[in-house]
């Protein structure tokens, strides 16, 4: 007999996800393991596989809506089972004249919220097309049909109203509940980082043979994971049920990533364990697997200090947010060329800002300015990291 397929526990405490793909439609037949949607959620799209072989009865919930575990998708009937017509609402007899039966315009089911949105965004709701149990029109579906330029009217004049779903939303909920949660700080620094540029300029070219890109971050990653060794109070987290501090004895280090559909966070795990080289291979292979959308949950948790790069797109200093449940966060800006004074000179360097976000609950700002300045020495002469690696 059918079987209703139920969102199934996606782990790491996920309770609920956006549908952002069907992979087959209603009468298609599948076969165990195989994948018939895409579901996104916590940053990561998971496809999810049907649990048994059968014909796809009915399609439950159209893309675009959000379902929670537990809750059903889609029906699957056994082999050879007939599949029962999508029952719509109770049919009305047509009208008849004298000269037959006149054809008479297709009622179109749509949920209220549907029609409400239809109405706001000035779209017939007839030629929307819907994914909805039973082909019913969502206010998802009107949504899309009205695409990015989907427009309306304020108070004081023209508006537009796109819906926060997707990447973005996830976006939203994680960084209001950083910023609900820890009671955060900013101190900034500014590093002279020409030697490091130098080496890398030698250095760089070979690599790229190599199919290696080396940037500056592996040699950051390195001067944290240092840093954070004699401040081990900004590479923890806070378990607030039983009011306790988590000092982390592993170096996870996330890094954010740009993408077309927001930031994503990929997480290098044991980075202190890894060279230079090993470092930007991982950097490369996160960064591509985020932009492509194909980076599984699992490489996404687990982090226990965060490095975002805003200076790519010519940002100096700034205020990130943590990168919750980790309690700091490093940024770095836009490397530039400046007077500075050394040996009692005045010559031109290279400059990076640097941006520490700490949350005030676990440490003070002595230790995250001793750490922050403990970062600076390292970048400025990263022999040190070579000489203080394992």
């Amino acid at each position: 007999m059918p079987f209703d397929f139920k969102l199934p526990d996606l782990g790491e405490g996920i309770t609920e996800g956006e549908i952002r793909k069907w992979l087959v439609k209603e009468g298609d037949s599948v076969v165990e393991h195989q994948n018939v949607l895409e579901v996104e959620t916590d940053k990561a799209i998971v496809e999810v596989p049907a649990p048994r072989t059968g014909r796809i009865a009915k399609i439950n919930k159209g893309e675009g809506a959000t379902v929670t575990v537990g809750e059903v998708l889609v029906t699957i009937a056994e082999e050879g089972e007939a599949v029962e017509k999508k029952q719509g609402p109770q049919e009305t007899p047509k009208s008849v004249s004298v000269v037959g039966v006149l054809p008479e315009e297709e009622e179109v089911i749509a949920t209220p919220a549907a029609r409400a949105a239809a109405r706001e965004l000035g779209i017939k709701i007839e030629a929307v097309r819907g994914t909805g149990p039973g082909g019913s029109v969502t206010h998802f579906d009107v949504r899309r049909a009205a695409g990015p330029t989907g427009k309306t009217e304020d108070t004081y004049g023209p508006a537009e109203r796109i819906p926060l779903r997707g990447l973005r939303k996830t976006i939203a909920k994680n960084l209001i509940t950083a910023q609900k949660t820890t009671a955060f700080v900013t101190g900034m620094e500014e590093a002279d980082i020409t030697e490091l540029w130098d080496l890398r300029e030698r250095e760089k070219r070979a690599l790229l043979e190599k199919g290696v890109h080396l940037t500056f971050l592996p040699f950051i990653i390195k001067a944290v994971h240092h840093a954070l060794a004699g401040h081990p109070l900004l590479n923890a987290s806070i378990d607030d049920e039983r009011e306790e501090i988590i000092i982390k004895k592993y170096y996870n280090i996330a890094i954010a990533v740009d993408t077309p559909d927001g930031l994503m966070v990929p997480v290098i795990q044991e980075a202190d364990k890894k060279t230079i080289l090993e470092l930007s291979l991982a950097i490369q292979a996160l960064s591509a697997k985020a932009k492509e959308r194909k980076i599984k949950i699992e490489e996404m948790k687990g982090s226990t200090f965060t490095i975002t790069n805003y200076g790519h797109f010519g940002g100096t200093f700034a205020t990130p947010i943590i990168n919750y449940p980790d309690v700091a966060i490093l940024g770095t800006g836009k490397i530039s060329e400046k007077p500075w004074v050394k040996n009692g000179h005045i010559v031109i360097r290279r400059i990076l800002p640097l941006s520490l976000t700490f949350d005030h609950r676990v440490t003070d700002g002595v230790d995250a300015s001793q750490f922050l300045s403990k970062i600076v020495t390292y970048i400025e002469d990263p022999a040190l990291l070579f000489i203080e690696s394992a």
